[in-house]
């Protein structure tokens, strides 16, 4: 996999509905409100402490990208998330601080 290879929708594209499905899953909110502490920085995928197999987790992140949350970058010995705070504050401000507040 290549970074080529992994899709992110554009910051234009992003739709409310898709992000509200993604967080509604505990175990991606919690990732989202990790990467949320240092939104600037990535993290390697294995590093998140979620209860769920290798092929859940793959899920997870596959959902978190393509619903626009986060960058996903394949470094060839792993991948790394990255929140898009950015594209995500400036398409609904306060959005992912209210999900996270209310968790």
């Amino acid at each position: 996999m290549t970074d080529s290879e992994l899709t992110h929708p554009r910051a234009e594209e992003l739709e409310v509905g898709p992000i509200l499905l993604a967080l509604a899953d505990a175990n991606r909110r919690r990732v989202v409100a990790q990467l949320a502490e240092q939104p600037n920085e990535e993290r390697l995928c294995a590093s998140f402490d979620l209860p769920v197999g290798k092929s859940s987790r793959t899920r997870h992140w596959r959902v978190l990208r393509e619903a626009g949350l986060v960058y996903q970058r394949d470094a060839g010995n792993g991948l790394y998330l990255r929140l898009r705070k950015e594209d995500l504050d400036r398409r609904f401000p306060g959005l992912i601080q209210a999900v996270i507040a209310a968790s």
